[in-house]
């Protein structure tokens, strides 16, 4: 029973987090700092929650290290989202392998 109420509170939090805005802000935004603001935010939490992550996930800086270069080095070459995923792993194993 109390799991049912979680995922309810939860649902309904999520909607009225989405839902608020909308019904607060009906105009467009005009400001163009405003907007650009606005713009970036989603990356920057994302940047927040992700970059910590990746460092606490492997046990040690040096292969969390080497598997975001590597990362970093592929997407930057625009390579495929699984090519940088799969590269980014084994570059953090094989240095994980040499400590």
């Amino acid at each position: 029973m109390s799991l049912v109420l979680y995922i309810t509170v939860m649902a309904g939090i999520t909607y009225l987090i989405r839902a608020i805005p909308f019904t607060f802000f009906t105009k467009k935004i005009r400001s163009r700092y405003l907007r650009s603001f606005l713009y970036y935010i989603p990356y920057a939490v994302l940047s927040a929650m992700t970059i910590p992550a990746i460092f606490y996930s492997t046990g040690s800086v040096i292969t969390a290290a080497a598997g975001t270069a590597a990362a970093l080095i592929l997407s930057y070459f625009g390579m495929p989202l699984i090519v940088v995923a799969l590269s980014a792993s084994a570059a953090a194993f094989i240095a994980g392998l040499f400590l």
